[in-house]
């Protein structure tokens, strides 16, 4: 994996975090924690090549999925 895209990635899973954290009320900080508990962040890094092709809303959404099968509440 090359530089780019590493950049790439950690620019991904940092708008997602946002975002996340936006459309639930929560700080940045809040929603990281939250989401690397439920799995929310290893998700997005191992399925980045097709996450990436979608809307940050349809991530936002699927994260909430992710966590929630994995014990997550929100």
């Amino acid at each position: 994996m090359g530089k780019k895209e590493i950049i790439d990635r950690i620019e991904y899973v940092v708008a997602c975090v946002g975002a996340f954290a936006q459309r639930y009320g929560l700080s940045n900080s809040q929603a990281y924690a939250y989401l690397r508990r439920f799995t929310g962040i290893d998700f997005l890094l191992d399925c980045y090549t097709a996450e990436h092709t979608l809307s940050i809303d349809d991530a936002v959404s699927d994260l909430q999925l992710i966590c929630r099968r994995e014990g997550g509440k929100i």
